[in-house]
Order: C-alpha cells, then sequence, then structure tokens
C-alpha cells in the first residue's frame, strides 16, 4: 500500500508505529500495549510469546468483551471506574469502546459521573496520572515539567485549579480528572494524539470544608491562596510552560469566577490559549443562534439578545455574541455590546453597580437613566422593555422562562429564539416542550442538556439541539495545535463557529436541530479546525509551514495527522520509542 500524501508529516498515523519495549514493558505501557491483538508476528519480535494467551482477537472482538464489562457494573461510578482500569491498560481498546458506543459512554467518562469521580478522587485514588504542582512549592515548577515530555512532545496542555468544577465547586487537586477528562475529548472529537497531551493540576489550597477536614485529601489542606502569591504562581506556571513546550496550546479548564476570565485576558495576547467555560460555550451557543437566526431570517447586526445569567458561562457567551455582531456589523465592541442585556442576581447589569461587577460584566452595563421607569429586577419586564429576538439562561434558575415571560416575547419577534442551558437538566430555565407549546410552535430553542425530539400539535417532531462543548473546542484545539498558532484570536473563534453552524441540520430542513448531533463529532472537527487554521493563515499568525490552502488538500492533510484508535503494526527499534 503506498503512502499518502502526507504521510511524511510528524504527525501522520499512515505506517508502522516504532518501539523499542519489549516483553512486560511493552505490555504494561498502555499507549503501545494491544494485548490479545499482538499478532504472531509481533509476539515473536518483541518477546512476548508465553506472556498472553495463544488466542489472537481483533480489535473488535476486544470491544465486545470490554463492552460485555462494562454493562457488568451496577453505577455509573462503578463503570467509570472500570473505564479509568481499561485506559492503564490499553489506550486504543479504550478509546475505540467509547467511540463505539459515544452517546452511551459520554456521560459516564465526562459529565455528570466525572463530577462524582472528581469529588472522590481521594478516596478512589488508585495510581497517579498527569502533573501535581503546587503553590508551595514554585520553585519546582520546571523540575517538575522536565520529567515529563520532551519539548518537542507535547502540542497540548489542559491545567485547572479546581475551584469551579462541573457545577459542584471547589474540589482542589481532585481537578485533576478534569484535565484528564478534557484531554480524552480532545483524542476522541478532534484526534489530538493522546502521547502528546499534558494533564495539569494546580493545586492551590481549597476552601472546601469537607476536603480540609478529610483525613485522606490528597491535595494542600489550607484555603485556598489569592491575590499576589497566587498571580506569581499562574505566571510563573505559564511562563515555565512556554519555556519547556514552546509550541503547546494551553486549555484553562474550571477556574473559579474572580480568576477566569482575568487570567484569559491577560495571556490571550502573549500566546495560544483558551478557556472552555468561557469561550467554548460561547462558540457553541453562537453557532446555535447562526442556525437560529438563519431559519428566522434575521441577520447578527440586528439582533437583541438577553442573557438570563452572567456568570462565566453567561459572559463568555455574551462576548462571542458582541464579537460576532462587531465583525458582521463592522462596528465597535463597545457599540456591539449595547445589543446584549445581561441579567443576574440584582436584575439587569447597570452602570450604577460598577463596585460589585466583574470586569466580564462591566462591558454590559446600562445607563441607569433609560431604566428608571422599567422594573429592572424583573425579567419579565426586561424582556418587555427589550423585545428580544433571543433569550438564553444560564442562571441555574429552574423554570425561570415562564409562560408569561416566553408569550410576551413571542408578541414582538416571528420566530423567538430560546436557549435554556443552565445544567443539569433540573436546573434548566424552561423545558422544550413547554416552549414549543407556549409559542404555538414558533420557538427555536437549543438546550445545555440532550432532551428527546418534542412533537407539534400538527405532528410534526423537532428535534432538539444540544450546545455541547464537545463538538466545539476539540476542533479550535487542533487547529491551533496543526498550524502552530502564536495565537487564539476572537476573528479564529468565529471562523470555528461559522464552520460549525454551517453543519447544522436546521439549515436544510426547519424542523433539524440547532447543531450537528456529538456522534459526527470528528467530522465536525475537520470542518473547524479546517476554518480555524485558514484564519490563522489568513491574520500570519500561523508558523507551521507548507499547510495546504485549497480545502479538499487542507482537510486530507487534517485527517492524516488525527490520531485514530486503531492498532498499527509494531516496528521495533533501538532506544527511546517515538509515535
Amino acid at each position: 500500500m503506498s503512502k499518502p500524501q502526507f504521510g511524511h508529516l510528524p504527525l501522520s498515523t499512515s505506517g508502522p508505529r516504532e518501539c523499542s519495549l519489549t516483553g512486560t514493558a511493552l505490555l504494561h505501557t498502555p499507549s503501545f500495549n494491544k494485548g490479545s491483538a499482538f499478532t504472531k508476528e509481533e509476539r515473536e519480535t518483541f518477546g512476548l510469546v508465553g506472556l498472553l494467551p495463544g488466542r489472537i482477537n481483533t480489535l473488535e472482538e476486544q470491544v465486545k468483551r470490554a463492552y460485555d464489562q462494562f454493562q457488568s457494573k451496577n453505577t455509573a461510578l462503578g463503570k467509570n471506574t472500570f473505564m479509568t482500569s481499561m485506559k492503564e491498560q490499553n489506550e486504543i481498546l479504550y478509546y475505540r469502546l467509547i467511540q463505539d458506543h459515544l452517546k452511551e459512554m459520554f456521560p459516564i467518562i465526562y459529565t455528570p459521573t466525572e463530577g462524582d469521580a472528581i469529588a472522590d478522587y481521594s478516596r478512589l485514588f488508585r495510581k497517579p496520572e498527569g502533573c501535581f504542582l503546587s503553590i508551595d512549592d514554585p520553585d519546582d515548577i520546571e523540575a517538575v515539567l522536565d520529567k515529563q515530555a520532551a519539548s518537542e512532545d507535547i502540542d497540548i496542555i489542559v491545567c485547572s485549579d479546581g475551584e469551579q468544577i462541573l457545577g459542584i465547586g471547589d474540589q482542589g487537586v481532585g481537578a485533576i480528572l478534569i484535565s484528564i477528562a478534557k484531554l480524552v475529548i480532545y483524542t476522541l472529537c478532534a484526534g489530538i494524539h493522546p502521547e502528546r497531551t499534558l494533564p495539569i493540576v494546580l493545586d492551590v489550597g481549597t476552601d472546601n470544608h469537607e476536603l480540609l477536614n478529610d483525613d485522606l485529601y490528597l491535595g494542600l489542606q489550607r484555603p485556598r491562596v489569592r491575590g499576589e502569591e497566587y498571580d506569581a504562581f499562574i505566571d510563573r506556571f505559564i511562563k515555565a510552560c512556554r519555556k519547556k513546550y514552546p509550541k503547546a496550546y494551553i486549555h484553562f479548564e474550571d477556574f473559579g469566577l474572580p480568576n477566569a476570565r482575568r487570567i484569559l485576558d491577560k495571556y490571550t495576547p502573549q500566546i495560544a490559549c483558551f478557556n472552555d467555560d468561557v469561550q467554548g460555550t460561547g462558540c457553541v451557543t453562537l453557532a446555535a443562534i447562526y442556525a437560529a437566526i438563519h431559519v428566522a431570517k434575521l441577520k447578527m447586526p440586528d439582533i437583541r439578545v438577553v442573557m438570563f445569567g452572567a456568570g462565566t458561562a453567561g459572559t463568555g457567551i455574551a462576548d462571542q455574541i458582541c464579537d460576532a455582531i462587531a465583525l458582521e456589523g463592522n462596528i465597535s465592541k463597545e457599540d456591539a455590546a449595547k445589543q446584549i442585556f445581561c441579567v443576574d442576581k440584582p436584575g439587569l447589569l447597570l452602570q450604577s453597580q460598577e463596585d460589585n461587577l466583574t470586569p466580564a460584566q462591566r462591558p454590559y452595563a446600562k445607563d441607569d437613566g433609560e431604566w428608571k421607569s422599567v422594573d429592572h429586577k424583573s425579567l419579565s419586564d426586561v424582556v418587555q422593555h427589550v423585545k428580544p429576538h433571543i433569550l438564553i439562561g444560564t442562571s441555574t434558575k429552574p423554570k425561570a422562562f415562564t409562560k408569561e415571560i416566553v408569550q410576551e416575547m413571542a408578541k414582538h419577534v416571528e420566530r423567538p429564539i430560546i436557549f435554556p442551558l443552565s445544567n443539569p437538566t433540573r436546573l434548566h430555565e424552561a423545558e422544550p416542550k413547554n416552549l414549543f407549546e407556549w409559542t404555538d410552535g414558533k420557538v427555536l430553542t437549543a438546550t445545555g442538556s440532550p432532551f428527546s425530539p418534542v412533537k407539534t400539535k400538527d405532528g410534526r417532531e423537532i428535534e432538539i439541539a444540544e450546545c455541547n462543548n464537545s463538538t466545539t473546542f476539540p476542533g479550535i484545539g487542533l487547529g491551533a495545535v496543526l498550524c502552530r498558532a502564536k495565537l487564539m484570536t476572537p476573528q479564529m473563534l468565529v471562523a470555528a463557529v461559522k464552520a460549525l453552524a454551517a453543519q447544522a441540520p436546521a439549515l436544510k430542513d426547519p424542523d433539524a436541530g440547532l447543531l450537528p448531533d456529538v456522534t459526527n463529532v470528528r467530522e465536525i472537527s475537520v470542518k473547524i479546525t479546517a476554518a480555524v487554521i485558514k484564519q490563522a493563515v489568513e491574520d500570519g499568525l500561523a508558523q507551521e509551514e507548507n499547510i495546504p490552502s485549497e480545502n479538499s488538500k487542507l482537510e486530507e492533510w487534517i485527517r492524516e495527522q488525527m490520531w485514530t484508535a486503531e492498532y498499527r503494526p509494531l516496528k521495533k527499534v533501538k532506544g527511546n520509542a517515538t509515535d
């Protein structure tokens, strides 16, 4: 078989893998281990004869056996623990099992079950994985990173300080599991090579009283460090990463409200970095908006948005919408922000609240004088006054989008666009079936959790799109990795959003979902990756050379470098193994 056009690339997934390991060392290395699938020739070449049962299995047979074992576990957390154990034994089998049963496995390896595993991290602990950096030992950061992979061998770093994990709050050192889980999704959804990733926890203490009083807790048992010492630790960490891994893309995950946006804003002009809680949620929501306004026959520069919930996710979504309005309308961000109305616990954000607003909230604060005659603390009155095209919920206030509010909105727009995004399902601001009932089937909706299709009075079945970040951030990250982007800019994110929106089923069928299904995520990621790379090249931010410019060749170039859960032949070499 001839080598593909781009088979010469360092990240090419074609042809054999070089391996210097033999015997039990090979069987104990999950990235190379094939278990019962080692061929007769490989068993002889790598000293495995007698170390394995005689029968040689295919990967498909191994998946069937592993799936049967998975199903025998009685609890979601038990299944999560089983999957963790499998990952420690055979990485390819682990990813292939998830890939073949994606919808069933996703809630097990990620939210919500991963939250339970994180909460119990210190009690379930068996084997360390990842990198642990302590604020008590800032002088050790470079030495600890030196124990990881060589400088050219890391493409993505996911780091967390564990202050705001998956809706369950401060989990301290257990945050290493969210860094690991996020990297699993990068591999599953975009083919990031698992050996070229680095999960990190930044242990700065915890304010979780249960952990502070738990004798088995594995992290620093002291209150969270904040202020100048915290900032200096983060800065030292970033500088050490840039020194050791100058080409790595850095993903910030589950930092708390006081730090998430502030850290992102500080380092975005300096390095290629991303915060999924701020930008990922915003990107996938904006993609659904693009699809919705296409169906509703609206234009981005004309929309009015009410954002109910102005925390990290809410302001992140507002920022992405603001960037899109500014770019599409060729206006300033300040003017674009005038079309977005953020409502939080005190009500509509107003300029008189300046001292109590976060830096992320301040651009959206309105002039008090314009709201004197309106009860700005009432979501219903805000909706009545603004007459929004779009209403988005990230408030975690269940059933906040009442029949009265929804019908008030529907009076003023032909196709109300309403996204109740709070997770989990019990915290949703409204259920899709009610939104359809209250608007006579005119609503366009996407949710934060999966919902079954809704049957309307006239017999139609409407697909409910899920704003799942996993369709978005992996492709963005792969784009940054493959072109070695210097920065991750708003223009690159909007390009990613448009690529995702272009794949929305609703563009062809108004009754279909506003976003593509996660089961098609790898092809979605190819399109997003291509869009990010093209924008980076156009903006002079791509450092990789010889990137194809023609679409089909660019996509072939991308696919050739996407890791796949398939066994490749092993080629015996001396010395260190390389992928």
